[in-house]
């Protein structure tokens, strides 16, 4: 497997993403505000599919990645077929114990749960189909439909809500529509670029990789993919019901604007997925050892210029627009969850390490205690404390903080790999710094003269030192391009 990113797809994933994020910063801070209870019905919606949606998967997107290099083209079409079938099969199972649920749970959330299913189908096709894209090193197309389509589909629906009256539960089935656009769309992308059959036996497959074998890793997976949602979305199940939607909708704006933070490292991880996988199954743990280091100096910075951006520039720029009221409650939750997001990055891609080595196990382990921990904080938090969906966000940082040091100190532990190094530790004291530096500047009365001013500062004294000391390397040699076709 040639193990370079290319350039091209780096450069336009991360033009798809920023685009989607252009699309939805646009939305959220626009329109959303104005129904707020839609909001946090659709994000319910979305908590329960992705619930349900591992489930469906059962690993296999996974292990798909997992044992594709090591086998014939042949065998890499079977794998894929048998992947495409399993969705079939266990959404069936899905089904069957909804129905089950329903003699058990009398609520009027249920009918959300069940909206929450077919949506739950379309994310496990649009997932299967997109980590086959990674496998060709063909991701910007598929990034495309699965960020920009329902970016533009969430604000139709409310902007149909709020000026054409249509009823909230169509708008939601409008939008889990779009998502089975997607699917189609994307599934013939990889049909054309990848002819696919379905076959009716799968012996050779299974010689060549034992059932054994692949379904622990598969089960593995799963139980990692499901303890996820608990992990990381459990508060967009537990707001609503302790709270209310519209609180949801509060926190669920913090969450997206924080969550576009960490766009560059979605690319990353995303194309680094199979170079990793290959890595480790050729045991170049050098060369990984690195891209580990580069990576996570790359991400932290990018991570933290934009938290710093966001740290000075988020106030004064909601208070230039009508919706301000109904964003200020949203600018804790933000704070918190953007610190989230750059502690992540920083650690670079340490999830992808566990997953593709022998290893991968732990990464059960570290999900499950990482699930019971954010509920368990939430749970206390919610019903011991008025805090709110402050509290919510709190209980996430503490938890995912924990989670991302033991993930570092096991990959340490057993492969001697380490992300950060004494070049990192400067460029985070440089950082701190001019951050705190900026932040000690009076506030003006003018939110316009603030927010360029100390947004400019941070671009500008960031940018002079990375220029100076070279500790970034491809910032500089980004610059110095771009300055050279000047």
């Amino acid at each position: 497997m040639n193990k370079s990113i290319s350039s091209k797809q780096a450069f336009l994933f991360t033009v798809i993403n920023y685009l989607g994020v252009l699309i939805g910063v646009i939305s959220t801070v626009l329109i959303y505000p104005q129904e707020k209870e839609l909001l946090g019905i659709v994000r319910f919606v979305d908590a329960c599919a992705q619930i349900l949606y591992p489930i469906i998967v059962l690993g296999s997107t996974h292990a798909l990645i997992n044992f594709y290099p090591q086998l014939t083209v042949r065998l890499q079409k079977k794998l894929f077929s048998f992947s495409l079938i399993s969705l079939v099969k266990l959404a069936f199972w899905v089904l069957m114990g909804l129905l089950l649920l329903n003699f058990f749970y009398a609520s009027s959330q249920i009918k959300y749960i069940w909206m929450s299913f077919p949506l739950a189908i379309a994310l496990a096709y649009i997932e299967l189909f997109r980590r086959q894209a990674t496998n060709l090193h063909k991701i910007s197309f598929p990034t495309f439909f699965e960020k920009i389509i329902p970016k533009l589909m969430l604000p139709a629906v409310f902007l149909l809500v709020i000026y054409q009256n249509t009823a909230v539960d169509k708008a939601v089935w409008y939008y889990i529509f779009a998502y089975y656009v997607i699917a189609a769309v994307i599934g013939s992308y990889i049909y054309k670029n990848y002819p696919f059959s379905i076959y009716g036996n799968y012996k050779d497959l299974f010689a060549e990789v034992s059932k054994k074998k692949y379904y622990t890793y598969s089960l593995y997976a799963f139980a990692g993919s499901f303890g996820s949602f608990f992990a990381f979305r459990v508060d967009s199940l537990m707001i609503p019901h302790f709270i209310s939607f519209e609180a949801n909708g509060t926190y669920n704006i913090g969450v997206t604007l924080a969550s576009t933070l960490a766009i560059p490292a979605t690319g990353v991880f995303a194309l680094y997925a199979p170079v990793i996988s290959d890595l480790i199954k050729s045991a170049q743990l050098k060369t990984l050892n690195e891209k580990y280091k580069e990576v996570a100096k790359n991400l932290f910075f990018v991570g933290m210029l934009l938290f710093s951006c966001v740290a000075v520039g988020i106030e004064p720029f909601f208070q230039l627009l009508p919706t301000f009221d109904k964003l200020a409650p949203s600018l804790p939750v933000i704070y918190l969850l953007g610190i989230n997001v750059v502690i992540n990055m920083s650690t670079s891609f340490n999830s992808e390490i566990i997953s593709y080595s022998k290893y991968y196990k732990f990464n059960l382990v570290s999900i499950l205690s990482l699930m019971v921990l954010n509920v368990l904080l939430n749970y206390i938090l919610l019903t011991q404390t008025d805090l709110g969906i402050f509290g919510v966000a709190v209980a996430s940082l503490f938890s995912l903080t924990l989670f991302n040091i033991a993930k570092t100190l096991y990959i340490y532990y057993k492969m001697r790999l380490l992300p950060f190094d004494f070049t990192f530790l400067k460029i985070l004291a440089v950082m701190i710094f001019v951050l705190l530096l900026v932040l000690k500047i009076p506030y003006a009365e003018n939110s316009l003269s603030v927010l360029i001013v100390k947004v400019g500062l941070i671009l500008v004294l960031n940018v002079i030192w990375v220029l100076k000391t070279g500790w970034i390397p491809f910032v500089r040699t980004a610059v110095n391009k771009l300055l050279k076709k000047k």
